[in-house]
């Protein structure tokens, strides 16, 4: 059943968005200690947008003489919400959609070929695509970090390009109006820790993103 049927937690992790007066701090993604692999979110894996004008001279803001505005920066909203199982996973932001299907849901292990059940875990997301009227669509795999960095990343790869395929049949043809990323990461960008097994299964996956209309 679709992830939007099958929905069991919420967290909001953001409240709003506001153009910062303070002159600190700077958003990033989070980073094992021992690990030397890329980690947060891979490059062009999110959709940026300017942060609103503020007038730096409106009476409105009080400043005290002689004090400046800082520059703007934009506090995203995400919402994330996931399965009971893990399987599957949906994060909101302002300006993009992303789905999280863990590669066990897709897979047989060392596999690129989709399991059955797969096409209808993809349709939901096609359904999205076509919702949010996506005309740019990310699609990136990721695996763990047992066996060689070189084979996850044809593993990861191949697993992106199996969902890219079916995501195309699945939107019919509207599929000519999307323009596709698709790219293999091995086990750079991981989102848990790779030394326990419930860390690794939840790095073993692929992502598809998109603007929101």
């Amino acid at each position: 059943m679709p992830l939007t049927h099958r929905l069991a937690a919420l967290t909001t992790v953001a409240l709003t968005t506001v153009a910062l007066i303070t002159l600190g701090g700077s958003l990033g993604g989070s980073a094992y200690a021992d690990d030397p692999k890329p980690s947060g979110a891979p490059p062009g894996s999110t959709t940026t947008s300017p942060p609103p004008e503020v007038d730096a001279n409106s009476p409105g803001l009080k400043l005290a003489d002689g004090s400046t505005l800082a520059p703007a920066k934009v506090l995203d909203i995400k919402s994330v919400v996931e399965d009971l199982s893990g399987d599957e996973r949906r994060e909101d932001t302002n300006q993009d959609v992303k789905f999280a299907l863990q590669s066990e849901v897709l897979f047989q292990k060392d596999s690129s070929k989709l399991n059955p059940d797969a096409k209808s875990r993809i349709q939901a997301i096609a359904d999205e695509i076509k919702a949010q009227n996506a005309t740019n669509v990310r699609v990136f795999g990721f695996t763990d970090d047992l066996g060689s960095y070189v084979h996850g990343l044809t593993l990861s790869k191949k697993r992106a390009e199996a969902v890219h395929e079916q995501l195309a049949a699945a939107l019919g043809s509207q599929d000519q109006d999307v323009t596709f990323a698709v790219r293999g990461y091995s086990e750079d960008y991981p989102i848990a820790d790779n030394n326990s097994e419930e860390g690794r299964k939840k790095n073993r996956r692929v992502e598809v993103s998109f603007p929101k209309a």
